[in-house]
């Protein structure tokens, strides 16, 4: 686990260098995408339970990575980024024990489900640490001029390991039962320690992180506008496969892996686009984009048109996480990357920690179709958050 310095860091190009952390990220969300899927199923079906439980248990992971996330940042700054992804990876492993032992107690379904929380809360911290670190790494690698790509670039990991994950959670889960992906949970993380202790990362200098207060007066306008975006995610992610089984569509995972495969090959084609033109105004127009598939969604009346929906989802939402991220890596201090990166984050984690459980309650009272309707609304309000960006533009710091 030696570090090298900068001077060390080989000109072979930006994708070779994160290539390593790419996978490693990629395998680490794979156990996370597997349950994300299988965990609404799990505890709608398999322990009966209405849709507010459904989203506590969701909610608990976005909960706990709220927490954890500024914590995450001050760490990944003043240990480095390869010291904050390992712990994340072992802290991933420790969440697949707290589902294994959920399952003892299925017969009680209330207490099998608040175990289910603490599984998350868990993995939730695991997942901050694991993000926050690989793209605090990612930064010092790819420099400044490459903020958006080094973004864009280690999220495509994680969401190709959603898109992976949903239907080989699913199979798992029908065919195996949840156990098989509290297993995998368990085991994963383990093996993505493998490819992560040989590598080299990057030493820094800094023993304390930057101001909290600081950081979070810069970056708050991009985190607001992320919190909001985020609800379009959190739909897709929490509610898709339970609206497809409502409704009798075949498969139950089509919005979730759609939705994720939009967004990854908008990643990979158009990741630049935040540098070029601009955080604010890419995330702009993607937020149209993204209110208008949650929209689609909404009122489609077949599996092909949700499926339309959840395209335009993926396409939207893609750039909107990076393109605000630009912005606020800009507006905060040179110093404290890791921290604004991590701080930026934790909107995310604060919109779905509160609104999954909302949401859940919406779709109890009202129907699933009713959560993506709700999330458009929000996400074409964050609108006018990019558009004060994009008319406040700031030199690189």
């Amino acid at each position: 686990m030696s570090e090298m310095s900068l001077s060390e860091i080989n000109n072979s190009g930006l994708a070779a260098r994160l290539l390593p952390i790419m996978i490693a990220v990629f395998v680490a969300f794979l156990v996370i995408g597997l349950a994300l899927s299988v965990l609404p199923l799990h505890v709608h079906t398999g322990l009966a339970l209405g849709g507010f439980a459904v989203g506590t248990v969701a909610g608990g992971q976005f909960a706990a990575s709220l927490v954890s996330r500024i914590w995450a940042g001050h760490f990944a700054d003043t240990r480095g980024g390869k010291q904050a992804v390992v712990w994340g990876l072992i802290s991933a492993s420790v969440a697949g024990v707290v589902y294994l032992v959920s399952i003892e107690f299925e017969s009680t379904p209330l207490i099998a489900a608040a175990i289910l929380v603490a599984g998350r809360a868990v993995l939730g911290g695991a997942e901050s640490f694991i993000i926050t670190g690989a793209v605090g790494w990612g930064l010092v690698l790819g420099g400044h001029a490459n903020t958006g790509k080094v973004i864009a670039w280690i999220g495509t990991a994680m969401y190709a390991a959603f898109a992976v994950g949903a239907p080989v959670g699913v199979t798992l889960f029908d065919r195996f039962g949840f156990v098989s992906v509290a297993l995998a949970t368990t085991v994963v993380p383990f093996v993505t320690l493998a490819v992560v202790l040989p590598m080299k990362g990057v030493a820094t200098q800094r023993k304390e992180g930057g101001s909290v207060k600081t950081v979070i007066g810069a970056i708050w306008m991009p985190g607001l506008g992320l919190a909001m975006a985020s609800l379009g995610f959190g739909a897709m992610m929490t509610f898709a496969s339970l609206l497809f089984s409502e409704r009798g569509w075949n498969p139950v995972w089509l919005g979730v892996t759609v939705f994720a495969v939009s967004f990854i090959v908008a990643r990979v084609f158009c990741g630049h686009l935040t540098d070029k033109l601009g955080g604010a105004r890419v995330a702009l127009a993607c937020l149209v984009l993204e209110a208008v598939g949650l929209a689609t969604v909404w009122f489609a009346a077949f599996e092909a048109v949700a499926a339309v929906g959840a395209v335009l989802t993926g396409l939207g939402y893609s750039l909107v996480y990076p393109g605000l991220g630009v912005e606020a890596v800009r507006r905060a201090p040179a110093k404290s990357r890791g921290l604004a990166m991590g701080t930026y984050t934790a909107f995310f984690d604060l919109a779905l920690g509160i609104t999954s459980p909302l949401l859940g309650m919406l779709a109890g009272r009202a129907g699933t179709g009713r959560v993506f309707l709700a999330s458009a609304i929000v996400v074409a309000l964050a609108c006018p958050v990019a558009a004060w960006l994009k008319q406040r533009p700031v030199s690189h710091s």
